[in-house]
C-alpha cells in the first residue's frame, strides 16, 4: 500500500498546485475583461463623442477636408504645387464658387474635387437599434447622396477650372458610408457618372491621384528627354566647331615644323659649314652641336562629323580671308 499512497499524495499535491494555478489564471482573465470593458465604455464615449461632432455641418465639411487632405499627401502630392485647397473662381453669373479641392495633372490640366457629403441620416440609422427606423434612414441616405450629386453636377466645376476633363469627383470619406447607399439605390453609380459626377471613396481616390502622379513622373521624363536631346545637339555642334579649330591648329603646326626644317637646313649648309672652320684652323676648341630636325607627322582627324567641319570651316575662313578681286580696268583706243 505504501506506494499507492505516495502516488495519491502525489496525485494529491498536483491538483493543489493546478488550483493555485487556475486561481492566478482566473484572476489575470478577470483584470483583462475588465480593462476590456473599460476601454469598450471609452470607445463607446468617444464614438457617441465623434457622432454628435459629425451632426455639426462645419465639422462633418471639415473632418471631410482633413480625410482628403491626408489621402492626398499619402499619393505623394504636395500642396500648392500638385494640388489647390479652397480655390475661389467667379462663374458666368457672378456667383463665387469654391471647390474643396482641385488637383493639377500632366498637361496643365484640373481635377476638381468635392467632399461634402450629408451624413445626418446615415448616423441617426447608426445610433438606432430598431430595424425599420435604421432601413428609413439608410433609404434617407441614399436618397441623400443622390441628391447632392444632382446639385454637384448643377454647379459644372469643370466649365471654371479650364481646362479641365468634364467631371468633378464627390470624395465620400468611407466605404461604410457609401456601401449602405448603393445597397439602396443600385443605380446610384451610373445616375452619378451620367451627371458627370465620379463619386470615390479613400481607396479610389488613392488609386486616381497615384495614377495622375504616374502621369506626372512620365511628363517629367519626357521633358528630362527633351532636354538631354537638346544637349546632345549642342555638343554634336560645338563637337564639330572644335574640330574645325583642331584642323587649322593642326596645318598651322605643320607649317611651323616645316618652316623650322628649312631653316635648320639652310643652318646647316649655309652657316655651320663656315663655323666648323674655324674649329678646324684650332681658333675655337668645342665643336659645334649638330642640330636636329622635327620628325614625325600630325594624324589628321578621322571622325566624319569633324572632318567636314573642319572642312566648312576651312572653306569659310579662307573665303573670308581671300583679297577681292577688282574688276579690270576697260581700255580706250588711243
Amino acid at each position: 500500500m505504501t506506494p499507492i499512497k505516495a502516488s495519491l499524495e502525489q496525485v494529491d499535491k498536483q491538483l493543489r498546485d493546478l488550483e493555485v494555478e487556475r486561481g492566478k489564471a482566473y484572476a489575470e482573465l478577470r483584470e483583462q475583461v475588465g480593462a476590456v470593458q473599460t476601454n469598450n465604455e471609452s470607445l463607446k464615449k468617444e464614438t457617441a463623442s465623434l457622432v454628435q461632432a459629425l451632426r455639426a455641418p462645419q465639422a462633418r465639411g471639415r473632418w471631410g477636408e482633413m480625410q482628403l487632405r491626408r489621402i492626398v499627401e499619402l499619393s505623394g502630392m504636395t500642396d500648392r504645387c500638385d494640388f489647390y485647397e479652397q480655390e475661389s473662381v467667379v462663374n458666368a453669373d457672378g456667383d463665387s464658387q469654391r471647390p474643396d479641392m482641385v488637383v493639377r495633372i500632366a498637361g496643365d490640366r484640373n481635377v476638381v474635387v468635392d467632399s461634402k457629403v450629408t451624413l445626418a441620416a446615415f448616423l441617426d440609422a447608426y445610433e438606432s437599434v430598431d430595424p425599420a427606423f435604421i432601413e428609413d434612414r439608410l433609404q434617407a441616405h441614399a436618397r441623400h447622396l443622390r441628391d447632392h450629386v444632382k446639385n454637384l453636377s448643377a454647379t459644372a466645376y469643370w466649365k471654371q477650372f479650364t481646362p479641365a476633363p468634364e467631371f468633378v469627383v464627390l470624395f465620400v470619406p468611407g466605404e461604410s458610408f457609401l456601401a449602405p447607399a448603393l445597397e439602396r439605390d443600385r443605380d446610384l453609380l451610373e445616375f452619378a457618372m451620367s451627371k458627370n459626377v465620379i463619386i470615390a471613396t479613400p481607396t479610389t481616390l488613392i488609386s486616381m491621384l497615384k495614377t495622375i502622379a504616374y502621369a506626372w513622373q512620365q511628363e517629367k521624363l519626357s521633358q528630362n528627354a527633351q532636354q538631354v536631346l537638346d544637349a546632345g545637339k549642342e555638343l554634336y555642334d560645338r563637337l564639330g566647331t572644335l574640330g574645325g579649330h583642331i584642323s587649322t591648329l593642326g596645318k598651322s603646326i605643320e607649317s611651323v615644323t616645316k618652316n623650322f626644317n628649312s631653316t635648320i637646313s639652310s643652318l646647316e649648309s649655309r652657316v655651320l659649314v663656315s663655323a666648323r672652320k674655324l674649329n678646324e684652323l684650332g681658333i675655337v676648341g668645342d665643336p659645334l652641336e649638330q642640330p636636329k630636325m622635327v620628325e614625325g607627322s600630325i594624324n589628321p582627324l578621322s571622325k566624319a562629323e569633324l572632318v567636314e567641319s573642319a572642312q566648312e570651316e576651312l572653306t569659310i575662313r579662307l573665303v573670308d580671308e581671300a583679297p577681292a578681286i577688282e574688276p579690270p580696268a576697260s581700255s580706250t583706243g588711243a
